[in-house]
């Protein structure tokens, strides 16, 4: 304590040592800055907004690691408003905002955009353009955390990526960061970058130019589409292609966005896509962008889902299902093109319909391919890695960060394996093939638990609301407790959930399969009953 009294005596007296004294105690706080949040709690004014377009016109500097330009948003105000919000990350300096094509007075702080008028802009259609540009947010640890990844790929060649699921558009463009608020009109991005690079981004390329040795990269995409989807990657990349046909006869492109120095490995990867593809849409329905196209760009970062483009950087690693090979990471960021960007949730609170519905179609790929035994063993397996540390749904107006934990994916996909046991395929199968495709739950219409819960328990015949409160919205395990009542005789009950629920018992009779519930079963047997051996239900069994 004498030696850091000395210290900050010292600090007070000798200027130089007092700015190394303040820089050492800001440093903490630096290291302890709280991640930009994305969701959340709606703001009054975006809640008063309702996002048709983007248009992103950006230069991109790779040498200075640095973007210009500006983006236009078209946009419905509900009711006059006098302050216009948008979400941009402050190392982006914004040089002059217009409203309806006349200058408009701003403030930018706090990673907030305020346009404001002290007479009230008026309510219904309305074109904001902001010019910006600056350093965007350097990526530590993409796809984790978020920003830009300015590398080389191993020729020499400049290579650079996004990510923004965590942190959301906001990263690059201003824009209402919010998973309520999709732009209803899709999305136009014009990139300029050096002569002699590419640009993958959403949707379909619609034409190059190039001029003074720059060339710029028209995308659009008609479709809606979440904020951390509107990315781009820039590389050396050959455009592999080909056509798939849909399971409703459709011809879509595929496009491969791969580096150069990968080429040869393209088709035989598409192979794998396009295997995959066919079983994904057995179970949930054709690809859903079917006007666009089936997207792959190669990355620097291990992969991320985006619309039409999913990033891929698993490095062509492959282990096999079935004989053939496979690659996990191609396949899991793939059924993202129907569970979260086809399937979208409102509020990130409900996030495990992206993650869990999507880990649960992972399984399903091995069931097509290796049969009913080889797909439950792996929730035979997963079981044991639920940490049930915490809800998968805590409550309503979650942001990103706080909404992502791992039981998500686990967690959210033995649901779904337990929800098909209790169900039977016949029940099941349509149903979750019925969320995927109908109009009420996909593309602009954004979903949340409890229409998930609605249309399970319509389709089942009975609520299901205590099976989705037990899984989804508390730490418990299903409590079954097994009672011998009398000489060969038990009692079965289901101890926590009041709903009855199918159980697979064994017995010296055998298994059967009988519906328990609080009030209890009698069963008989010669050897002490035995529970659920597939492991159907995340559970805790009481002997007594």
């Amino acid at each position: 304590m004498q030696i850091l009294a000395g210290f900050l005596y010292s600090a007070l007296k000798h200027p130089g040592m007092r700015l190394l004294f303040i820089l050492i105690i800001l440093c903490p706080f630096v290291l302890l800055a709280q991640p930009v949040l994305y969701g959340g709690k709606l703001k009054p004014e975006q809640a008063n907004m309702d996002i048709q377009h983007y248009t992103i016109a950006l230069s991109v500097n790779i040498p200075d690691r640095s973007i210009s330009g500006y983006t236009e948003i078209s946009l419905i105000l509900k009711q006059p408003a006098n302050d216009i919000l948008f979400d941009l990350m402050d190392t982006l300096k914004v040089d002059k905002v217009w409203v309806n094509n006349k200058p408009a007075t701003f403030t930018h702080a706090e990673h907030l955009l305020h346009v404001t008028s002290t007479q009230p802009f008026a309510q219904g259609n309305t074109l904001v353009k902001v010019q910006y540009g600056g350093h965007p947010v350097i990526a530590k640890r993409p796809p984790w955390e978020d920003g830009f990844s300015f590398t080389t790929d191993s020729a020499g060649h400049p290579w650079v990526a996004i990510t923004a699921e965590g942190t959301g558009g906001k990263i690059y463009f201003p824009c209402k960061d919010h998973p309520s608020d999709e732009p209803d009109k899709g999305v136009d991005m014009m990139i300029t970058v050096p002569e002699g690079l590419v640009v993958a981004g959403p949707g379909m390329l619609q034409s190059v130019t190039t001029k003074k040795h720059l060339s710029t990269y028209f995308w659009k995409t008609n479709y809606t589409i979440s904020n951390y989807s509107i990315i781009f990657n820039i590389g050396d990349y050959t455009v592999v292609k080909r056509t798939y046909t849909s399971i409703d006869g459709n011809k879509i492109p595929i496009e491969f966005y791969v580096l150069k120095i990968d080429s040869a490995k393209a088709e035989h990867h598409l192979d794998l896509l396009e295997m995959e593809a066919r079983i994904k849409e057995k179970y949930f329905g054709e690809y859903p962008w079917a006007k666009e196209k089936i997207g792959l760009v190669e990355t620097s970062h291990l992969g991320m889902e985006h619309q039409t483009m999913n990033a891929y950087g698993n490095k062509f690693r492959y282990t096999k299902i079935g004989g053939k090979d496979f690659d996990w990471l191609m396949n899991h960021e793939f059924g993202h093109e129907w569970w979260g960007n086809k399937v979208t949730v409102k509020d990130w609170a409900d996030y495990w319909i992206h993650e869990g519905i999507g880990s649960f179609g992972d399984a399903l790929y091995t069931r097509d391919l290796e049969g009913e035994d080889a797909y439950e063993a792996i929730f035979q397996k997963s079981v044991a890695r639920i940490k049930n540390e915490k809800p998968v749904v805590m409550g309503k107006d979650i942001d990103e960060e706080t909404a992502y934990h791992d039981d998500i994916y686990s967690k959210g996909a033995f649901f779904m394996h337990t929800l098909r046991y209790i169900m039977g395929d016949a029940v099941f199968f349509p149903t979750l093939k019925k969320l995927a495709t109908d109009t009420m739950y996909t593309y602009n219409h954004l979903v949340s638990t409890d229409d998930v819960q609605q249309l399970f328990s319509n389709a089942y015949g009975s609520d299901m609301g205590p099976l989705f409160h037990l899984y989804l919205y508390t730490t418990d395990k299903l409590d079954i407790h097994v009672q011998q009542t009398a000489y060969n005789t038990y009692t079965i009950k289901l101890d926590n959930i009041d709903m009855p629920l199918p159980l697979d018992i064994t017995t010296s009779d055998g298994t059967s399969r009988k519906l328990a519930d609080k009030k209890g079963i009698v069963v008989k047997s010669t050897t002490l009953p035995v529970i659920d051996t597939r492991c159907f239900y995340i559970k805790r069994i009481v002997y007594e």
